[in-house]
């Protein structure tokens, strides 16, 4: 399924758009971008037809994000799926104009380390600003990361996207979008066939697979999922041992912390400081995993100076 517009799905079937709906038989099931669906009826994806959606295969991945902190029910924050069955989560930040939020980033690889996604950062306006200050930030982290400037080559980002289905995410004015329509040329054209197809409109809210082009005859090139309407990744659903996983540089420091730690700045006992001290992890991890927490109990989910 490659879209979700107003109650229509389009899925690819023999590599060809159709419109689809939900059949009531599935209940409150949500089906989302990514997900492998069986249809019956109206196959032909000829103009007017529509096919249902009887059953949704079963998802290897998730990735999920609670929803803003305005943008919540009488029960709580709301969780939304941002996609199914991903293989990778490619966050994209710039290097300069906006300056690179390390924030945004480490919710993201908190958000994809719970989904069991790799992580893979794309750092654009590789010409305006050196990447040594965030990979630095990183270094603990072994984080696979590939640079791009505009009208650079791109050859090392389509080799880490080939035969993967990837969320792009992004926040705006980092070149996210640019990338997309460099990736895949007719992308405006295939949004359109979508949302004919649909009879709606790709919004900025919603999520669109998109095939990338064959470079070598019998290649897998993989897709991309664009999320133009995805942000931030609020947390507030991921447990505290996801949350700590998120920090790979940091779990090895909680060894020495006492039964029940909850490693906060108020926790005297907590042996994560002490292991920032020693070099193991830059400190403004520790903050950044701190502020993560603050946010699950009820703080404002903000990053900081750089609001990530």
């Amino acid at each position: 399924m490659i879209a979700v517009d107003r109650g229509r799905y389009t899925c690819m079937v023999d590599d060809a758009p159709l419109t689809a709906m939900r059949a009531r038989e599935l209940g409150r099931k949500s089906v989302v971008v990514g997900d492998r669906v069986a249809l019956v009826g109206d196959v032909s994806g000829s103009t007017g037809s529509l096919a249902r959606i009887v059953r949704i295969g079963e998802r290897t991945s998730v990735l999920r994000r609670t929803a803003d902190d305005d943008d919540t029910t009488a029960e709580g924050r709301v969780e939304r799926v941002v996609v199914a069955n991903a293989d990778q989560l490619v966050i994209v930040s710039a290097l300069a104009d906006p300056p690179p939020r390390t924030g945004f980033i480490d919710r993201c690889l908190v958000a994809a380390y719970d989904a069991g996604i790799t992580p893979l950062l794309c750092l654009t306006k590789a010409d305006l600003a050196g990447p040594a200050e965030v990979l630095g930030y990183y270094a603990e982290l072994d984080l696979p990361h590939v640079l791009s400037e505009p009208d650079g080559d791109l050859g090392a980002l389509r080799e880490a996207l080939a035969g993967r289905v990837s969320v792009m995410v992004g926040h705006s004015g980092v070149g996210k979008s640019t990338l997309v329509n460099r990736l895949v040329p007719d992308a405006d054209r295939a949004v359109g066939v979508v949302s004919a197809v649909g009879k709606g409109r790709h919004t900025s809210t919603s999520a669109v697979a998109l095939r990338l082009p064959a470079r070598r005859r019998r290649e897998d090139p993989g897709w991309i999922v664009d999320t133009p309407g995805v942000r931030s990744f609020g947390l507030a659903l991921v447990s505290a041992e996801s949350l700590l996983h998120g920090f790979p540089d940091l779990v090895e420091g909680t060894v020495d912390c006492p039964p029940n730690c909850e490693h906060t700045e108020t926790d005297p006992e907590c042996a994560l400081p002490a292991w920032v001290a020693a070099g193991h992890a830059d400190v403004r991890r520790l903050e950044s995993y701190r502020r993560l927490l603050a946010s699950r109990s009820g703080g404002d989910g903000l990053e900081g100076p750089d609001r990530g």
